[in-house]
């Protein structure tokens, strides 16, 4: 399958009081046809923020200062703000993950679900748009969907919402849809469900999906591909098969660890050591090194190159190379 979005060393900062946040430095990744990639990391880590960066819905503080971000032949990063409002929404679309906050509490939910088709389907009446809400609304799963669709948000409950924001989000058949944590603010039983609709949605209108997740048990449910972020930068990306049984960051495997597991009952849960790097003054070395068990003399002064693992598999750890091993200057070979 083709590659529906690429992003190129994207290099997003952020002005703040205190001075300039490097919060994502130099990041790459790519999305298949009809494939779930899951940006995973933990919070600062850079992951929702390069999203926006994508979306074009930075906040005013924050620029991007280098990359690209090409979408059907287009470097998005070089469109205006007219050009991108016809991308968001229509070809690619966001999912945000409080669903109360997504919504307007003053209109209905039906209002709310053709104000997209309005913006973007301008040849549809008004009996289209009341229509297709409708089907949207079924198509998400939510039962009697001409009451609901008559409804306000406050009526109905927070999984309800959750399906209405991704009811707003597909009407417009986009071709990418970015989740950004689109479980955290419900329950686990919904959150199940939201998975659930998430990945049979996929199958039925062939999206494309990027899940923004600290959580990996959702990585595991719905993912295809994974990346792995940390300080601003990609550590990992793999399949989800060899992120779970073969990882080779020493982040990632971190991660993995601190998964509680139901067998060690009774035993301290394990926990990466240290905090994450100040991006306002960032390692010039690996972001990780100063948390990481493994960390060689390199680790501290260069930035790792990505080392190919296997198919679909890279990661940017100094341990893949032998010359660090070694102890042999990278400048020396």
């Amino acid at each position: 399958m083709g590659k529906v979005l690429e992003v190129n060393n994207l290099t997003i900062h952020i002005k703040t009081h205190k001075g300039i946040v490097q919060a994502v430095r130099g990041v790459s990744f790519y999305l298949n046809e009809q494939e779930t990639l899951a940006v995973v990391g933990e919070s600062g880590s850079g992951k929702s923020i390069t999203m926006k960066g994508v979306m074009g819905i930075l906040p005013k503080n924050a620029k991007i200062v280098s990359g690209n971000v090409m979408f059907g032949g287009d470097d998005l990063t070089k469109y205006t703000e007219r050009q991108m409002q016809a991308v968001r929404g229509s070809d690619i679309a966001m999912i945000f993950q409080d669903p109360m906050t997504s919504l307007n509490p003053t209109m209905k939910v039906g209002q709310q679900i053709e104000e997209m088709l309005k913006e973007h389907k301008k040849d549809m009446s008004a009996e289209q748009r009341k229509t297709r809400a409708v089907e949207l609304l079924a198509l998400v799963g939510i039962s009697n969907p001409e009451a609901r669709y008559k409804q306000y948000p406050h009526h109905l409950s927070g999984g309800m919402r959750q399906r209405v924001v991704i009811a707003i989000a597909l009407a417009c058949d986009p071709k990418v849809l970015i989740a950004d944590e689109p479980t955290t603010a419900l329950d686990v039983t919904i959150q199940s469900q939201i998975l659930d609709l998430m990945r049979e949605l996929q199958k039925k209108i062939k999206t494309s999906i990027i899940i923004i997740t600290h959580n990996l048990g959702v990585v595991a449910n719905v993912a295809d591909r994974v990346a792995v972020m940390y300080g601003g930068k990609l550590a990992e990306t793999a399949n989800v098969e060899d992120i779970f049984h073969n990882p080779k960051h020493e982040y990632t495997k971190g991660l993995l660890e601190s998964i509680p597991k139901a067998q060690e009952k009774g035993h301290e849960l394990k926990a990466i050591p240290g905090t994450p790097p100040d991006l306002m003054e960032p390692p010039k070395g690996c972001p990780f090194a100063a948390r990481c068990k493994e960390t060689l003399v390199v680790c501290q002064n260069y930035i790792p190159e990505y080392y190919e693992c296997g198919e679909n598999h890279k990661s940017a750890c100094w341990l893949l190379d032998q010359r660090a091993k070694r102890g042999v200057s990278t400048d020396e070979e």
